[in-house]
């Protein structure tokens, strides 16, 4: 089977490949494709979250949105490093959704895991509209991984 890791450079899309790797089994996935979206024309720049703050300010300096993606990618292939499946990378861009369930069509996917509320507004109310979309439409099952409820203060 061929599962689809997508990462919109979030704490949240990283959460959700380790959740992946707690309870999948590598022996019945034969790849791993890690998907990021860059949006043509986009007013804010593509989130990374993950990379080290050097990276990060390095990329905010050279403007390249791509880089940030490229980075991106790189943490959330990291998370499968060893874990048996083949791994591969892929920059896309347009509609993150769109993007996605073409991705899964294309690579005859048979999983895609999506992050909710990864840049959102609410992390416990709402799923995030990308997830909602690829939820919706793609031709596979979609496991969307919520945030952890934040704890409440007193």
């Amino acid at each position: 089977m061929h599962v689809i890791v997508t990462t919109d450079g979030s704490k949240q899309s990283l959460t959700a490949a380790r959740h992946l790797v707690s309870f999948a089994d590598p022996a019945k996935i034969s790849d791993v494709s890690v998907v990021a979206v860059i949006r043509p024309l986009a007013a804010v720049s593509f989130a990374d979250e993950l990379s080290s703050a050097d990276r990060r300010r390095a990329d905010a300096q050279t403007l390249s949105f791509r880089d940030a993606a490229e980075s991106a990618v790189d943490v959330i292939a990291g998370v499968f490093d060893g874990w048996g499946p083949k791994v591969h990378r892929r920059i896309r861009s347009g509609s993150p959704a769109n993007e996605i369930i073409k991705a899964a069509r294309q690579l005859n996917a048979g999983l895609v895991v999506v992050a909710s509320g990864g840049r959102g507004l609410s992390d416990s109310v709402l799923v995030g509209s990308t997830a909602q979309r690829v939820q919706h439409y793609a031709p596979c099952p979609v496991l969307v991984v919520r945030p952890a409820p934040r704890a409440k203060r007193k």
